[in-house]
């Protein structure tokens, strides 16, 4: 078979859903604090999954940069782990449907991918697509995370529920941005929630964002999650930054006016009065995305 004639991914198993969320939460872009993928894996661990669709791998990733892992006994290479994006069903404690697209961001061919997403969702009758994402703000660790949120514009019912990022912004896009037009321009409601992590704690595991994200997610499908292990997590960390900044005056005075700016705002509870302007984001990321490739 041809390169050409390779199908772009192969069906495992076609179960009948009764109007599934599908939850985005793929590896390989913006995720301060691991928010989303720890999100995401607390919710997979709380349900088997059955796998539905596996997309091809030579087709959509650069093997070189996610390279498959290979098991070696006694010298002799037994076989190859290849790094795969799939989609999985899974339920909430209600026994709700939900479809995850997990794995990684694909390197290559964002429109066919884009257009295979949203042809099985469309073939599932999914009801309602998000995505889970986190980006480093100016926030302290010392008060409750607050989420903003993108989509098209035939979702922007959903975006205002939880606020809008105020101005324009340009920054460097993840495969979500293409999934959100992809799917808006489909008559398929999107969101995606991003979690605000504060700057200073953005390379190291930040649960509280995590749990943010959980209670976002059913907040906008009617979805019944639990984020209680998160929130026990949360504590600890939070007490750990505490003593990490304890010493330091310049960190308290940084915390200190944090605090006062985010204490100036009222309202929702998820910050939509209090949401970043396009400026203080693309600052936030720039600064995050220099310190990952150092």
């Amino acid at each position: 078979m041809s390169p050409e004639d390779r199908p772009l991914y192969q069906v495992l198993d076609q179960p009948i859903m009764e109007r599934p969320v599908m939850v985005v939460a793929l590896e390989g872009w913006v995720d301060a604090g691991l928010g989303a993928s720890t999100a995401v894996a607390t919710l997979l661990a709380d349900a088997p999954l059955d796998p539905l669709v596996s997309f091809d791998s030579d087709h959509f990733l650069d093997q070189r940069a996610r390279r498959p892992v290979a098991r070696i006994v006694n010298g002799v290479t037994v076989d190859l782990t290849w790094p795969q994006t799939q989609l999985c069903r899974g339920q909430d404690q209600a026994g709700s449907d939900i479809v995850y697209l997990v794995g990684p961001e694909p390197d290559f061919h964002w429109r066919e991918f884009v257009d295979a997403v949203v042809g099985l969702a469309l073939g599932w009758g999914t009801r309602m697509v998000v995505g889970l994402g986190a980006f480093p703000a100016p926030a302290p660790h010392t008060r409750p995370v607050k989420l903003a949120a993108t989509g098209p514009v035939e979702s922007t019912d959903l975006i205002t529920r939880i606020g809008l990022v105020q101005g324009e912004l340009e920054v460097p896009a993840g495969v979500q941005a293409a999934l959100e037009l992809g799917f808006g321009a489909a008559g398929v409601p999107i969101v995606t929630l991003w979690a605000r992590v504060p700057h200073y704690v953005a390379a190291m595991p930040f649960p509280e964002a995590s749990a943010a994200l959980i209670d976002g997610l059913a907040l906008m499908s009617g979805l019944t999650l639990d984020a209680s292990d998160l929130r026990v997590a949360a504590d600890r960390s939070r007490h750990q930054v505490d003593d990490l900044i304890a010493g330091n005056h310049e960190h308290l005075e940084m915390v200190r006016k944090l605090e006062e700016s985010i204490d100036a705002s009222e309202g929702h509870a998820l910050g939509e009065d209090d949401l970043p302007s396009g400026e203080e984001i693309a600052a936030e990321l720039e600064r995050f995305l220099r310190g990952e490739d150092q």
